[in-house]
């Protein structure tokens, strides 16, 4: 597993400053999207741990991804998992 506290995250459109990449915060985003569907809370624990996985194992070898990357990355594999939650997951500024 590569180590993400090396991984810095340039933030939309570089106007904020960077941040390391925090799997935590990654996490969060992709449960919250599932139970805003009602997905049952091990479910929704489930794809969160997926999609996690597949952004870290994605994040491997680059010292520095941008968030736009990381939702995209994070979206396509949670459209596999769960449609419903990676759709709002995808347009959540226009949703909520």
């Amino acid at each position: 597993m590569p180590n993400t506290s090396l991984i810095d995250v340039v933030k939309r459109g570089g106007k904020r400053p960077t941040e390391h990449f925090d799997r935590e915060k990654l996490y969060a985003s992709v449960l919250a999207a599932c139970l805003s569907v009602r997905s049952p809370q091990g479910m929704a624990e489930s794809a969160a741990d997926s999609v996690c996985g597949t952004v870290i194992a994605w994040c491997a070898n680059k010292p520095e991804v941008t968030s736009d990357d990381l939702r995209r990355v994070a979206a396509n594999h949670l459209t596999v998992i769960h449609p419903e939650a990676a759709y709002l997951y995808k347009h959540h500024r226009l949703v909520l």
